[in-house]
């Protein structure tokens, strides 16, 4: 994706920051969603076992003609896996038609969360996750992961946008060298709409959700919109070639609720 910025994890690997959520995409729209995206130049495609579409993601990187090796898959491990991960990654691999996913999260956290950890630590040192990480942790369950093992993860999803950056957060990830996807960021009610983001939409000649995933990005985020429309992929897309200067970015800082 020319003009997307990558992110280099904790572990070496390389992640495209921008891409597709497929999160309440229904199964049966999915694989042409995904064979859009790719073919409009989207290279990270996110998922998860508790969406129910992995199966249609690796039909539509398939039909796409896209090579495997050039698109960043990322799925979850559901909240009733995490005492048998390697089996649940086994299933995933076989509804995605592939032999590894890019990333690999704990979706939530559960009871035994250190045991599940080291499940995916063996998982990422066989090859079938690249890389491992976790989604909607607090600061304290990501600190009992690595003392109990000594690995920091390679990335923590967030819901992070504008509106609510969990600016708390992001400063701990960068103090312990942790990537921070954004996930839905423009979920939050009436972004699009806000005042500051039609404005800056304007000055640049952009859209507002535009000039919204590019602030994600310029702030080291890492984004994935979700969209079914192909009008509306072209458009979040459109992103690579939005460029905002330091006036803009702060003044879309400023959208925030809380300081």
């Amino acid at each position: 994706m020319d003009g997307i910025p990558l992110t280099t994890l904790n572990d070496g690997r390389s992640i495209p920051r921008f891409g597709l959520g497929v999160y309440h995409v229904p199964p049966d729209r999915t694989a042409r969603v995904v064979a859009t995206a790719l073919e409009l130049g989207y290279r990270h495609v996110d998922t998860a076992q508790g969406y129910g579409n992995e199966a249609q993601v690796g039909e539509g990187l398939r039909a796409s003609g896209v090579s495997r090796e050039d698109v960043w898959i990322t799925t979850k491990l559901d909240d009733g896996r995490h005492g048998d991960p390697r089996a649940a990654l086994a299933e995933s691999l076989e509804r995605l038609g592939t032999d590894h996913v890019d990333l690999f999260l704990i979706h939530r956290p559960g009871d035994r969360d250190v045991d599940t950890w080291r499940a995916l630590l063996d998982l990422r040192d066989d090859g079938a996750a690249r890389s491992v990480g976790v989604s909607n942790f607090s600061r304290r369950g990501i600190r009992a992961l690595v003392d109990a093992t000594g690995v920091v993860p390679a990335v923590h999803q967030i819901r992070a946008n504008p509106r609510t950056p969990h600016r708390a957060m992001q400063a701990f990830h960068r103090r312990h060298g942790i990537a921070t996807e954004a996930w839905g960021p423009l979920r939050e009610g009436r972004l699009t709409t806000h005042p500051t983001a039609r404005r800056v939409a304007a000055r640049v000649g952009a859209t507002p959700a535009q000039v919204l995933l590019r602030w994600h990005l310029d702030r080291g985020l890492i984004a994935f919109p979700k969209s079914a429309s192909p009008e509306r992929l072209a458009e979040n897309i459109g992103v690579a070639r939005v460029r905002l200067a330091p006036r803009d970015l702060r003044a879309i800082d400023r959208m925030r609720r809380r300081p």
